[in-house]
């Protein structure tokens, strides 16, 4: 069922048309030698504006926008050239029955009456519903990409548990006694994943809070074979960041080195918070190149990664990844909310 041409009207833009048609009509009443508001003024502009409202409210969404423009310039000269009839055939005849009635100016000097009212208050129509579209489209881009990220997000989880479930089934099947531990950090982590991350953005203290939690179950893979290092310098939770970004670095740099190494694995971990809000994350893990970091690379955590970050840091971040051959770093930088 088609909405009526009332309903798709909104409060705002009534007002807006309402005092436009005054400011509008004031200027065209206007006349230094005879002040006031004249009886055939009122009349003629009242014709002005019903044929602007057939143009803003009939012509232009049933076929200027529809992009049926033959039509839409041939039904505006039809109302033109229905305004200068009306006027030289009946309302002249009624005010000026002894002068203007008398005589036809011709359609030049008609048209530069009739004319310039009807583009005014067309063209501020036209206007508004351009502003009324652009801001549909940002809100449908914003609704985008709101959905793009809540989709982002909600790769992380199921990425994440399938990693660290396959740690603790190799646990469970050797009976460490360390799997009831595991079991906790991993509880604890996901935690805060489904119920403390569905904001677009979570205070830095906890998120460096967790990523610690996070390190402490990963360590627990590596044991006797190498080495983890955590440092956070600066860390305020004044400034907001957006969640589970800097989680997937860091599960990378388990999955490769573990994957790869038996022994010597070095894994270090740094957070800073420089003066002006600029966080500058850094992440760097050894590997073998003999591995299969090839097969492990394919996962969707640093494509994913990269798409949060071109979404939620647009021209606020910059991303540098240093493979040597033996070593992985990752340099990350981005503007904190505050």
């Amino acid at each position: 069922m088609q909405k009526t041409i009332a309903s798709k009207v909104s409060i705002r833009e009534v007002l807006f048309q309402v005092v436009l048609h005054i400011l509008v009509f004031i200027f065209y009443s206007f006349d230094k030698k005879n002040p006031g508001i004249q009886q055939y003024q009122v009349v003629y502009f009242l014709t002005y504006s019903f044929a602007a409202f057939i143009i803003n409210y009939i012509l232009l969404p049933r076929l200027f926008y529809k992009k049926k423009y033959i039509w839409f310039f041939f039904y505006v000269l039809l109302i033109v050239f229905g305004l200068m009839a009306l006027e030289e055939l009946v309302l002249e005849h009624i005010y000026f029955p002894d002068t203007r009635a008398k005589r036809f100016p011709g359609v030049f000097f008609s048209l530069l009456g009739i004319l310039p009212i009807l583009t005014i208050l067309s063209g501020f129509k036209f206007a508004w519903d351009a502003l009324v579209k652009q801001k549909e489209v940002e809100d449908l881009k914003q609704t985008v990409q709101e959905s793009e990220l809540q989709f982002l997000k909600s790769q992380i989880n199921p990425h994440f548990l399938f990693n660290n479930l396959n740690n603790l089934y190799s646990y469970a099947i050797d009976n460490s006694p360390k799997t009831p531990e595991i079991i906790l950090e991993l509880s604890g982590v996901l935690r805060y994943m489904l119920y403390e991350c569905r904001e677009d953005f979570v205070p830095l203290g906890k998120e460096v809070e967790q990523l610690e939690n996070f390190l402490k179950l990963n360590e627990l893979q590596i044991e006797e074979r190498g080495q983890v290092s955590f440092e956070a310098i600066n860390i305020s939770s004044q400034y907001r960041i957006a969640p589970l970004i800097l989680i997937v670095f860091i599960e990378n740099a388990f999955k490769h080195s573990t994957a790869s190494q038996s022994d010597k694995i070095e894994i270090a971990v740094q957070i800073e918070v420089d003066t002006n809000g600029k966080l500058i994350f850094l992440c760097r893990n050894t590997y073998l190149p003999n591995g299969n970091k090839d097969q492990l690379s394919n996962g969707i955590g640093l494509e994913n990664v990269k798409k949060r970050l071109n979404l939620m840091y647009p021209g606020n971040h910059k991303l540098e990844i240093d493979d040597t051959g033996s070593s992985y770093e990752v340099r990350l930088q981005m503007d904190l909310k505050n």
